[in-house]
């Protein structure tokens, strides 16, 4: 099976066109870096010439008011690219309980690129993650000092990149879903008691201080980001993760 990966040379999707091509299949990574602007559309023929399924993991270079308009821009030319190369199923992972974070422009950016899939031409899967391990350093980052580091005690369920991409893999070679499947970590844990593991973790001696208006969490209720019952379960634990 041949697999176009756009995004494929970053965090999830270079693991993603390991997996895929280890298993047999060949999977193509395309991103800025070979040639491909999925902003414009340039490229995109080429990249989904021959493909069977096309996954996209490209993410919005911001999280702000811009995030939409990307996600609307690219998320068109992508399907109607793979429409007229006569790909089979597009993939798209995204993010667990997004639709119960309206106060997230980044959120509600993610859920229009789930509804521009699911509206259009191509039979599709999503996949919907929790946060990454790789992340929480740059979650700690947001409200932190040289003495403190102010973290919201909203619950998460995070789990490793290389978790994520297997998921992504093996729904990238199934029949599609034509719905959503929620892949989550085996943990939940408070944020800010996520933020004393860690920096425990690095023998930094910086206070966590349990603070719900700090970072962009504060917006998020406090338990929308826990996956539900019929989720797959990853086994990674972040303590393992950490110690690695």
């Amino acid at each position: 099976m041949k697999i176009a990966v756009i995004g494929g040379t970053g965090l999830i999707g270079s693991k993603v066109v390991k997996i895929l091509n280890a298993s047999g299949h060949e999977a193509v990574p395309h991103s800025p870096s070979t040639g491909l602007d999925l902003l414009s559309g340039q490229g995109l023929p080429e990249a989904l010439d021959g493909a069977d399924v096309v996954v996209n993991l490209t993410n919005s270079p911001t999280f702000d008011e811009a995030s939409p308009e990307f996600f609307q821009k690219t998320m068109d030319n992508l399907l109607t690219a793979a429409e007229a190369a006569g790909v089979g199923h597009a993939v798209v992972l995204s993010i667990v309980g997004a639709e119960k974070v309206p106060g997230l422009v980044y959120y509600r950016a993610k859920v229009l690129q789930e509804d521009i899939l699911k509206a259009g031409p191509l039979s599709y899967s999503i996949v919907r993650a929790t946060q990454f391990f790789e992340f929480i350093d740059a979650v700690l980052s947001w409200t932190a000092d040289e003495n403190t580091v102010r973290l919201p005690t909203t619950r998460v369920q995070p789990m490793a990149a290389a978790d994520v991409a297997q998921a992504v893999a093996d729904v990238a070679v199934g029949p599609p879903l034509q719905g959503t499947r929620n892949v989550a970590g085996p943990e939940v844990f408070a944020l800010d008691e996520l933020g004393k593991i860690t920096l425990a973790a690095r023998g930094d001696h910086r206070l966590v201080i349990a603070d719900n208006s700090a970072g962009m969490f504060a917006a998020t209720p406090r338990d929308v980001l826990i996956a539900k019952d019929d989720a797959v379960i990853a086994k990674t634990a972040y303590r393992d993760w950490l110690a690695r």
